[in-house]
């Protein structure tokens, strides 16, 4: 356990608005270029099914981009499995995937996913990538995820999120109690513990006070903030709100 959390930039979104008008601007492989510099430790980017975002050709330019460890989102499908070890990134984190969906809507049903996960999850430890499943901060879900073998957890802090910008205090409170319970379990499990998804300026401090956490991830706050001021200063304001925290 280490008093600095690390923070993992998501460039899925600049993807996003590339792919909105076609071509090659806004650059990818610049906005990793871009985080690396900012002080990110780290580059996640999700590979859907239907490439809304991320592209294929897009690993390897992020991958000469920047010195980074890479995290690698995708669904536990064949095709993605055999993409994942192809490429090698540092981390492959299992997320769960729907078609239909704006953006990743709850955590993977790891005890659910047990025979599909296991033999990828040992395939791709072998192949030199850690592996990471991105699930609720639900006990029976984290000792699933030891069970298969998972390097590291990460706890889905949507829902706390969207209680504090609702004003549910309580609620939120309870929440975020229960993410700090997990990630004390996670410990103990021998597991690492890591969390995200729609945490913002307001909302990133409490989570990333947690002692045991060791990363988060934060991408689509952060390319939104940096319309206005800039992809670089947003995240250099999102490094300082967790050293703060963690101060």
């Amino acid at each position: 356990m280490t008093n600095r959390i690390r923070l993992g930039v998501n460039i899925d979104h600049v993807a996003t608005i590339r792919n909105a008008r076609g071509g090659a601007h806004p650059d990818i492989a610049r906005a990793a270029q871009v985080a690396t510099e900012a002080g990110a430790d780290g580059i996640t980017f999700h590979l859907r099914e239907d490439r809304r975002h991320i592209m294929d050709p897009d690993l390897q330019a992020i991958r000469a981009a920047t010195h980074l460890p890479i995290n690698m989102e995708t669904a536990a499908t064949d095709e993605m499995h055999v993409i994942a070890m192809d490429f090698k990134p540092e981390t492959v984190m299992f997320v769960p995937e729907k078609r239909q969906e704006r953006t990743t809507e709850g955590g993977l049903n790891a005890a659910r996913e047990h025979n599909k996960l296991v033999p990828m999850i040992r395939m791709l430890k072998d192949n030199g990538s850690r592996v990471s499943l991105f699930i609720e901060p639900d006990p029976v879900q984290l000792i699933a995820a030891q069970r298969m073998g998972a390097d590291i957890t990460e706890f889905h802090t949507g829902r706390f999120v969207e209680l504090t910008l609702a004003g549910e205090k309580e609620l939120a409170a309870a929440e975020l109690e229960r993410i700090a319970d997990c990630a004390k379990r996670a410990i103990d499990l021998g597991i690492e513990p890591q969390a995200g998804h729609g945490l913002t300026y307001e909302t990133v401090q409490p989570v990333a006070a947690i002692p045991e956490l060791t990363e988060l991830n934060i991408g689509h706050f952060l390319i939104g903030e940096a319309v206005f001021v800039g992809l670089e200063a947003s995240i250099k304001r999102m490094r300082e709100l967790m050293d703060e925290a963690r101060a």
